[in-house]
């Protein structure tokens, strides 16, 4: 048996002693964060913005941030709950549409009217700047990490939308209230569902076609289910849908500062445009899938987009009416709203 000193052993118990501490606190710097998102691991936002966003701030936190991403609602529950799973705590972090929970985010809404905006990446800039300042306290519960919108909107049907005569009474799938009343207002009928729902709904027949962006539809398989895709004339696309990307208070008030600084220096504006770059790139391989499927993709001229223009415009004037009926003026919101997306257009 080696005899050793007991000022020897005495040292040597402390320094396991502080290694052990330095071990613990290390693993308590580390936080990993849930995050909860409803589309395939493959789809645009997941791939191209969800995964990108984790792998910076686990970078920018030097490792102290882990994020576990979980995609096509593998934590449970249903899109139109996702961003109460970041509310309540449930998860750490949620990515979802707007539009799932009808006349919560009122002021939001007004981001989706029929022919506001184009690029993504210039909206969703204008909708996180419009969000800051006049929508704020609709996400007051929640530590909000970004807003944006997709590109434009168009539609998927399984027979050809050549103009409006042609869409009257085709079942369409709508993503959201604003969109519903649209749909209504050009004479289709409107049947509301969560955007992983169309997939099924085109196959059994539920359906005659859905409103989405091109981004979307490789990992819906919607080029595969339909053979036609009607787009319109102008920057503007048919309508916009609105997304948050939204994260549980708690989980962020309980983190040090130092990690606190990384998830502010990875929210706001820039992330926005992170997000709607993810929807523009995402458009662009969309479409060029349904070319090399050589599906017929409709363009409608200035004039008939006049005619949808002119038919959809009721649409703002039934969202302005029912803004002052919860004493919210409609009108200077939409001023406020185009005004912002003319200064990011390019």
């Amino acid at each position: 048996m080696t005899f050793i000193p007991r000022r020897t052993a005495l040292m040597a118990l402390g320094a396991m002693a502080a290694a052990s501490i330095a071990g613990n606190a290390l693993a308590q710097q580390q936080v990993t964060l849930r995050l909860h998102q409803m589309l395939p691991a493959q789809a645009t936002i997941p791939a191209r913005a969800l995964v990108p966003w984790a792998q910076k701030v686990e970078a920018e936190s030097g490792g102290k941030i882990k994020v576990q991403l979980f995609n096509a609602m593998a934590l449970g529950g249903a899109p139109p709950q996702l961003f109460d799973q970041a509310r309540d705590g449930v998860v750490d972090l949620t990515w979802t549409v707007l539009g799932y929970t009808p006349g919560r985010f009122n002021k939001s809404e007004v981001f989706e009217l029929p022919f506001m905006s184009g690029s993504a990446e210039e909206s969703s800039r204008a909708f996180q700047e419009y969000v800051e300042k006049f929508a704020a306290d609709e996400f007051r519960e929640v530590k909000l990490i970004a807003v944006h919108t997709h590109g434009p909107g168009l539609f998927h049907t399984k027979t050809p939308v050549t103009g409006l005569e042609s869409l009257r009474g085709m079942k369409v799938r709508g993503g959201s209230r604003v969109i519903n009343n649209m749909l209504t207002k050009l004479g289709a009928t409107p049947v509301g569902m969560p955007v992983p729902a169309v997939t099924d709904a085109l196959s059994k027949g539920t359906i005659d076609g859905t409103t989405i962006p091109w981004e979307v539809t490789p990992s819906l398989k919607v080029t595969e289910l339909v053979k036609n895709h009607t787009t319109f004339a102008g920057k503007q696309g048919l309508y916009t849908q609105t997304f948050a990307f939204s994260m549980n208070r708690a989980s962020y008030d309980k983190l040090p500062a130092d990690l606190k600084a990384v998830i502010d220096k990875n929210s706001g504006i820039e992330t926005a445009a992170l997000f709607g770059r993810a929807m523009d790139e995402g458009d662009k391989v969309g479409r060029e899938i349904a070319e090399k499927a050589k599906n017929n993709i409709v363009a409608l001229d200035i004039a008939e987009t006049q005619r949808w223009r002119r038919t959809a415009a009721t649409v703002e004037t039934d969202w302005i009416n029912e803004m002052k009926g919860k004493n919210i003026d409609g009108t200077k919101l939409l001023s406020e709203a185009r005004a912002l997306i003319a200064k990011y257009q390019r």
